[in-house]
């Protein structure tokens, strides 16, 4: 039997777009929003850019990074599972 595998969007993770990332763990899930994230990058995509420079400036403030990265997190593990 296959591993249980959950959904989420770039939007979100913090992006930019509907493109759909699919994993098994909250781990997985942001690896595949990282990579997406570099490809974006590399291509000068401004909407993203527009993304990361919110995340940056999340980064920024003691705890928020953190306090936000959590909420994503429950958001993935309130998801059913495909």
């Amino acid at each position: 039997m296959g591993a249980k595998m959950k959904a989420m969007t770039c939007k979100q993770l913090g992006g930019a777009c509907d493109l759909d990332f699919r994993a098994e763990t909250f781990e997985q899930m942001v690896e595949l929003s990282k990579q997406h994230g570099m490809q974006m990058f590399q291509q000068n995509d401004e909407a993203h850019l527009a993304a990361m420079h919110k995340i940056q400036q999340l980064m920024q403030e003691p705890g928020a990074m953190e306090k936000w990265k959590e909420g994503r997190k429950q958001a993935f593990e309130a998801l059913a599972e495909d």
